[in-house]
């Protein structure tokens, strides 16, 4: 008799990917979810179980009698979810949010500023609501889950992109390509760092552990690509992807308001995540390389829109005012135009180890 898998959520970015992973290794699958967002993707012969999985009776009563072998709970009530697959489950898989770090929300709750880099899994924690509600919520359902499941797998996803990403970050981009703005704003040359992870690789992550039950009992891993692009290299790549001919400029970040829902925070510090748990234990490689689903993405973003009142807009909060960003960016010209040269006496230089031919080293 084949084995039997619960998932739930399952229609969300990494969903598909993870339930077609485990038809192809022979499970049975039956994904727990609201119904209110059928989506092609889920094979014909996956079992749908409509409740509110944030509503213990309609749980409970959907899986009365129930017994899976492994379930992967992907959804916001983690904790109320872990103890009511007690004894329902023989392996629980679940997945969290980087968030749990400290500084990961609020870069000054570290000293100096910003997250180290990169992050291990060992790292600091939120410790009160104080420094974050949500980072705080997500450590309370990591200690839920191992209270109930000491032999648990959890994963601290990063921001998920991809077809169906709740929080679009792309679309900042991609809608100003297709609006054929002339140039898009990134705070501090675009190098800030932080990770995330394309759906099918993330997806790869999970179903790493569930054929590894041995080795990823009672961890956590954190998840995400391995690559690492700065918002700069991201601009640039999306830009590519889709033929945009126009300028990347820089700004100081007090100055680069529109470029506020591309850094998803109120510094321009680093968020990298280690993977390198992942890999040495479980065997991660990337799927998908970034470039390539960073293009996957805009491709699918031009082809589905998100709704201007839509979640994803409401979520995003990029007010897409073009006339404001024109006289921001007019009146940083006209401002390092009217700069007075300083006049070093002797130029500051690169340093002599410093070699490009594109560079005079004089």
């Amino acid at each position: 008799m084949p084995k039997s898998a619960l998932v739930v959520g399952g229609t969300g970015p990494t969903g598909p990917y993870i339930v077609k992973g485990l038809l192809e290794r022979g499970y049975r699958v039956a994904i727990l979810h609201r119904g209110l967002h059928e989506i092609s993707e889920i094979p014909p012969e996956v079992e749908h179980i409509h409740t509110d999985p944030y509503a213990r009776d309609g749980v409970e009563a959907s899986l009365a009698g129930r017994r899976f072998d492994v379930a992967i709970v992907a959804y916001g009530r983690l904790r109320m979810l872990a103890e009511v697959l007690v004894s329902r489950v023989d392996r629980f898989v679940s997945i969290g949010g980087a968030p749990a770090y400290c500084g990961y929300m609020d870069p000054e709750a570290r000293s100096p500023a910003g997250m180290r880099v990169p992050v291990r899994e060992s790292a600091t924690l939120v410790a009160r609501a104080e420094e974050s509600r949500k980072g705080f919520a997500i450590v309370r359902s990591e200690e839920a889950v191992f209270e109930f499941h000491p032999r648990a797998t959890h994963f601290r996803y990063p921001y998920v992109y991809g077809p169906r990403q709740l929080v679009p970050r792309e679309w900042c981009i991609v809608r100003r390509i297709l609006d054929d703005r002339p140039f898009i704003i990134v705070p501090d040359a675009g190098l800030t760092l932080c990770s995330f992870g394309f759906v099918a690789n993330l997806a790869h992550a999970i179903l790493l552990a569930v054929d590894q039950p041995g080795p990823s009992a009672g961890q956590i891993y954190n998840a995400g690509d391995e690559q690492v692009l700065s918002l700069r290299q991201v601009v640039e790549t999306v830009g590519e992807a889709l033929a945009w001919k126009g300028e990347v400029i820089s700004l100081p970040w007090q100055l680069a308001r529109p470029a506020r829902p591309m850094i998803m925070q109120p510094m321009t510090t680093h968020r990298v995540l280690d993977v390198g748990k992942l890999r040495s234990e479980l065997g991660y490689r990337d799927l998908v390389e970034p470039a390539a689903g960073l293009a996957e993405t805009a491709h699918w973003l031009v082809a589905n829109p998100p709704k201007p009142d839509g979640q994803e807009a409401r979520v995003l909060q990029d007010p897409f005012d073009y006339a404001a960003e024109d006289r921001l960016v007019a009146s940083w010209r006209e401002a390092l135009a009217g700069l007075p040269d300083p006049d070093f006496a002797v130029e500051p230089g690169f340093t002599l180890s410093y070699d490009n031919p594109r560079v005079d080293p004089a």
